[in-house]
């Protein structure tokens, strides 16, 4: 719990609740119902385990703050508790309620201990995987699955690190609980292209007669679409990105509609799949963009609105 002040307000509260929940308690000395609330709202910090924060705001001592936020959702009472989420008041209540009432009101915007379970296992298999160990990576992520199916994060990057490491069954297993969403996000969607280009690409013993093929086709009629994709399928599943980005820049310089846009959005897929998670910066600073990624993307801006 922390007092709120004029000159703590910005860091200890909105920023703060960028990355945890805040509750802020405004109240007052003179108040019985405040310090009614005062002790249930700090059990439940403790019940919560880090989940949120909570914060008080003495309305006597900072009443810039309390008359603004009581303006902003039209209340003239305390205890006033204020749910700050994203550097943003979101939600609130009034009154001295129970434990209860309030839990029902902290579970609307507080993760759950699973989800922030999930959270941490799947920043844990990041740094991991900066390390270059893959198999702590896995065993992460694949308990990020585990704790909460609803991680799309963790999903993505768990059935990514498996085509990887070239485990095609075990990836597909991992994403068909979320098969049936790929048209809803884009990052499974590209996840599906992706099984998709191993799929065709057959046995990895015929890949080099395959693309000694397509090359020839290539050669003969350079419109022949249809070659230019099985091949950059072949090389999607030898995880050649940039050459496999190379070849559909070619389909989309002579025909950006072809297929239904199959080019485009097959390169689209191949983008979200090499994108690395942004580094972590200082507050208010842009983390950089991964530099083949960005040369990519302006590469195939160029060419559809040429």
């Amino acid at each position: 719990m922390i007092d709120i002040t004029l000159d703590n307000f910005q860091t200890e509260l909105v920023e703060a609740s960028l990355t945890t929940p805040v509750l802020l308690d405004i109240w007052a000395e003179w108040c019985g119902p405040c310090k009614q609330l005062g002790p249930v709202l700090e059990s439940l910090e403790v019940e919560y385990e880090g989940r949120f924060k909570l914060a008080k705001l003495d309305a006597d001592k900072v009443p810039q703050l309390s008359s603004q936020l009581s303006q902003m959702f039209g209340v003239r009472s305390i205890p006033f508790c204020v749910m700050f989420v994203g550097g943003q008041p979101v939600d609130g209540f009034v009154g001295a309620q129970p434990a209860a009432q309030i839990r029902e009101f902290l579970d609307k915007h507080v993760p759950g201990a699973d989800e922030l379970e999930a959270q941490q296992q799947e920043e844990q298999a990041q740094e991991a995987l900066a390390e270059g160990d893959t198999d702590a990576a896995l065993e992460k992520l694949q308990h990020a699955v585990a704790t909460d199916p609803a991680n799309e994060d963790a999903r993505f990057d768990y059935v990514k690190l498996l085509l990887q490491l070239g485990r095609e069954d075990d990836a597909k297993v991992a994403f068909a609980p979320v098969i049936d969403r790929r048209a809803l996000v884009r990052r499974f969607d590209s996840l599906q292209r992706w099984m998709d280009a191993i799929d065709a690409a057959g046995d990895s013993s015929q890949w080099a007669q395959r693309l000694a093929d397509a090359d020839a086709k290539i050669a003969a009629a350079k419109r022949d679409f249809d070659a230019r994709f099985a091949r950059a399928q072949l090389l999607m599943a030898q995880q050649q990105w940039t050459a496999a980005m190379d070849e559909l820049l070619e389909i989309l310089m002579r025909d950006k509609a072809w297929s239904e846009e199959l080019a485009r959005k097959t390169y689209i897929a191949i983008l979200d799949v090499i994108e690395p998670p942004k580094p972590k910066v200082a507050e208010g600073q842009i983390p950089p963009d991964d530099p083949t990624v960005a040369t990519y993307r302006r590469r195939l801006s160029s060419v559809v609105l040429s």
